[in-house]
């Protein structure tokens, strides 16, 4: 038998005790190692490999993906994005008119609402991520403000839904992914509707022929494999939006919906890894610290890096983008022993990176900081 959903996650079922513990309970899955479950979901979606965190674009293969059903093989000559709903007039465009119309590029960082939740005790039964469910691509599109300036939205719409191709089940609901976005972000002048990533068309697994990139949000509601857009009076009460990507303490708790992402720092884990454990291994001497931060809240004003618990600031440069990562350094001269690495970010917002993670249902929004241990030798 099939374990059982959460009626308000995508999450298998967890206890509802909140705590930052570590403990071993064989009778719960959540407390022990990886499930089958977790695997399978682990091999079909991919990380990216914390050594990119050194260029400032990621290359589609390293950036992350999470494909929540199939993957769908679209063919783009006969595909049309259909937008209808509270709108003056109802537009039904193919491939070539949107790649004809006034277009945008914009560099943007995106992470899953779901990175860290593996980290977290107990562990929510989801894809597994560490830390590495991030990626920053230079998306080419169509501003979706354009779109609907086009198609004349009705005074009372509230919302704008996106609807995705890729279809299955999920908490029991056979769907296809689909989300919302508030009227006044759907008309930001960033929001792209990108044909393009990195100077070439989407990949198949990024969303190939059309997707949704929202600067600033997490991936969440960057909505992939684009079949129509729907201008609503009412909000939205799909499944991806009022059952998942929620911040709730237990099964029962309504939430509050996941939007913008949490201010957040990586860094380059310095010197070689082990094969199996990935512990880092270096020679001593100098070595320059470096990584990446970003938020969705604010613009990044400090990282301070952390060598065995006593911090200094590094030096900041300036992102590609308002919502691009921005690089920092730091350099450190490494004494032979063990040394434990973190890095910490502020942002314009005052938000700065916890040192504990508060724990939640669903496992969103883990921005807790990096922790990276290293044997000098």
């Amino acid at each position: 038998m099939p374990k059982q959903m959460s009626r308000h996650s995508s999450v298998l079922k967890s206890p509802r005790r909140q705590t930052g513990k570590t403990g071993q309970h064989s009778s719960d899955p959540s407390h022990g190692p990886l499930t089958g479950e977790e695997l399978q979901l682990a091999v079909r979606n991919h990380s990216m490999p914390l050594e990119a965190l050194r260029i400032d674009t990621t290359p589609p293969g390293l950036h992350y993906v999470l494909t929540h059903f199939d993957i769908p093989f679209i063919d783009a000559e006969h595909w049309h994005l259909q937008i209808g709903g509270a709108v003056q007039r109802s537009l039904e465009l193919s491939m070539r008119a949107l790649r004809r119309a006034p277009s945008i590029t914009i560099p943007v960082t995106l992470e899953c609402a779901g990175n860290g939740r593996s980290l977290l005790r107990p562990r929510p039964l989801s894809q597994p991520w560490m830390l590495e469910g991030v990626g920053t691509a230079v998306w080419t599109g169509v501003p979706l403000a354009y779109l609907l300036t086009q198609a004349g939205v009705e005074d009372d719409a509230v919302e704008v839904l996106f609807n995705g191709a890729d279809a299955g089940i999920q908490g029991g609901v056979a769907q296809n992914f689909a989300r919302s976005l508030p009227i006044s972000e759907a008309l930001r002048p960033d929001v792209v509707l990108a044909y393009r990533m990195n100077g070439a068309d989407l990949p198949p697994q990024h969303g190939y022929p059309l997707r949704l990139v929202v600067p600033g949000w997490y991936g969440m509601a960057s909505v992939k494999w684009l079949s129509s857009i729907k201008v609503l009076t009412k909000p939205y009460k799909g499944f991806q939006q009022a059952e998942a990507y929620r911040y709730q303490q237990d099964a029962d708790d309504p939430g509050t919906p996941v939007t913008w992402m949490k201010v957040r720092s990586l860094m380059v884990p310095p010197g070689v890894p082990d094969f199996f454990t990935r512990s880092r291994v270096l020679p001593p001497g100098p070595v320059m610290l470096t990584g990446r931060a970003w938020s969705g809240q604010g613009a990044v004003q400090r990282v301070d890096v952390g060598i065995d618990g006593k911090w200094a600031p590094a030096h900041l440069e300036h992102p590609a983008a308002p919502f691009a990562w921005c690089a920092w350094s730091m350099p450190w001269v490494a004494d032979p022993g063990e040394h434990e690495l973190t890095c910490r970010a502020t942002d314009s917002s005052g938000a700065v990176q916890p040192l504990e993670q508060v724990w939640n249902y669903q496992g969103m929004g883990n921005n807790v900081v990096q922790r990276i241990k290293v044997s000098v030798e």
